[in-house]
């Protein structure tokens, strides 16, 4: 697993390469192929600190007295199910944290198909989220002691809903401190949920336009057909024998 001063470097920087098992040339200079996702095969090479700037709040440290909140995951393409779950994992203190994991991390417990977006798009969908006080780019997967004690965190939530085959508790530690608390934001709906959506309208927008071409085709030839007509001549998509 990652350690904290690892994944915290990373989110003081463009966040592109936290815990990167990627070896950069002899020059020090990262090659183009360390910058693109082998899942999504998207060039993270443009990503800076400005444009994750752009979509943050202004620095906000936690106050004494602040009870801080963590919580891990994906947070692959921004929906409404998301979005109540910050919310009410911000009600469970007032400092959230919210971890994101690596392209490779969810890949390998949610399937070849994920992520749909790459680290820094998810990055900057949480960044923009009004109840995140601070995004740990590149969590460690499993949660270590290391990211509690680091972030002096009081209480780690998760969803009563779960996406993907975890093999390992990965709030393993939370739980052995006795600080862990699963929440239920009251809203179902999953990143999965959304993607057969997509999936299922987009088969019968494919199969309403199919419909709606060899509609459009048969009115081509009838009106061909009636041209022809008047003119006493066969139409041009028939032969004539001579």
């Amino acid at each position: 697993a990652a350690k904290s001063g690892e994944a915290v470097v990373s989110t003081q920087s463009t966040g592109t390469r936290a815990n990167s098992t990627s070896q950069s040339s002899d020059s020090g200079i990262p090659s183009q192929e360390e910058f693109v996702s082998p899942y999504t095969k998207a060039c993270n090479l443009l990503q800076t600190n400005n444009k994750i700037t752009q979509f943050s709040s202004p620095a906000n440290e936690p106050r004494p007295g602040d009870r801080i909140v963590y919580t891990a995951g994906a947070f692959d393409l921004m929906h409404p199910g998301l979005v109540d779950f910050l919310e009410a994992a911000k009600k469970e203190g007032s400092y959230l944290i919210v971890g994101l994991y690596e392209d490779h991390v969810v890949n390998e417990y949610k399937g070849s198909q994920y992520p749909i977006q790459i680290l820094q798009e998810r990055v900057l969908s949480v960044l923009a989220n009004r109840n995140v006080d601070e995004v740990l780019i590149g969590a460690p997967y499993p949660l270590t002691e290391e990211v509690l004690d680091h972030f002096k965190i009081d209480v780690v939530v998760q969803g009563i809903i779960t996406e993907g085959d975890h093999d390992t508790d990965h709030y393993a530690v939370a739980r052995k401190r006795g600080i862990y608390k699963q929440i239920d934001s009251g809203n179902p709906l999953t990143t999965d949920d959304l993607v057969l959506r997509i999936i299922s309208n987009r088969k019968q927008f494919m199969a309403r336009n199919r419909a709606k071409q060899l509609k459009e085709l048969n009115n081509i030839k009838k009106m061909a057909e009636i041209e022809a007509a008047k003119s006493g001549e066969a139409p041009a998509c028939s032969t004539s024998s001579n």
